[in-house]
């Protein structure tokens, strides 16, 4: 099972939109060295909705070979054509990522039943470790728990990443799936509590900014230290609640860029973060020990 600060990295860009790939090797270096636990290739972080199914497949395959089997990378595959989840989640595994996350069919916004037949497919069709997303605020289609655990007990599908923020459901989660489906949160601001209660890890925008600090707080509350966990994500809350100030990826690219670790570029129909918002980010990096 991967386990811990699992990042959803950043795709780099060039002021004109072009993907950087210099300074997406030296990304996977920087969280490697920093105590990263896993890597997430092509999120939403990482701009999926406006990478190409080529250049999608290309960050893939670059981020795996940079990474070079030191840390697990995996793989955004998820469409809300089950076909073409099929097609990338097949893809990733040629290319050799060692798991897959599908997030639900968006738009379209599926039945519970919808669900469990689109995610039943593509376990089907492909051998590959495979964890659900299930982010309503972005798809506007929340997968119930019961959903989730009757996909549990199909053969590849290993785990989710329960983005809602909603503490009350991770109990009911775990007794529907078992002690051994991941349990990841995809809410930085309640990653903390999510891990203190038995969740195994965070699939994390924070981590792109202040990757060793949020593997140490995770690390802390998956032993069950809860003081030590919570006295590091004190440091934490301010990036917590700035690095969605405007739509991710928006600020979380900003602070990056901030970083010198990539040049200041995204693609419309996002667009760069407003000055008004930059003395915000700046303190909470600074609250977090990030120059």
């Amino acid at each position: 099972m991967i386990q811990g600060s699992i990042v959803a990295l950043v795709t780099p860009m060039f002021e004109n939109g072009a993907v950087d790939k210099e300074s997406l090797k030296k990304l996977v270096e920087f969280h490697i060295a920093e105590g990263t636990d896993a890597l997430v290739a092509v999120g939403t972080t990482g701009e999926s909705a406006t990478l190409d199914e080529d250049e999608h497949c290309d960050v893939i395959a670059s981020i795996i070979a940079f990474a070079a089997g030191r840390i697990p990378v995996i793989a955004g595959t998820g469409a809300n054509s089950t076909s073409e989840a099929i097609h990338l989640t097949r893809r990733a595994k040629e290319l050799g990522a060692d798991a897959c996350l599908l997030v639900t069919p968006y738009y379209n916004k599926p039945t519970q039943e919808g669900l469990f037949l689109h995610f039943q497919a593509v376990n089907d069709a492909v051998d590959i470790p495979q964890i659900l997303y299930n982010v309503p605020g972005r798809t506007a289609c929340d997968m119930l728990p019961e959903t989730i655990g009757r996909l549990s007990k199909l053969k590849n599908i290993v785990g989710v990443k329960e983005a809602t923020g909603d503490l009350t459901r991770v109990p009911k989660i775990r007794e529907l799936c078992g002690e051994n489906f991941a349990l990841y949160t995809g809410d930085d601001a309640t990653s903390c509590e999510f891990c203190l209660m038995g969740g195994n890890g965070s699939i994390t925008v924070t981590g792109n900014v202040a990757p060793k600090l949020v593997h140490e707080m995770l690390a802390a509350a998956m032993a069950g230290d809860a003081e030590t966990a919570r006295a590091i994500d004190e440091k934490l809350i301010g990036l917590h609640k700035t690095l969605f100030i405007q739509s991710n990826p928006i600020p979380v690219k900003w602070a990056v860029a901030e970083m010198d670790l990539m040049p200041r570029g995204i693609r419309l129909p996002l667009t760069w973060l407003t000055p008004d918002c930059y003395d915000a980010v700046r303190a909470a990096m600074r609250q977090a020990g990030v120059n």
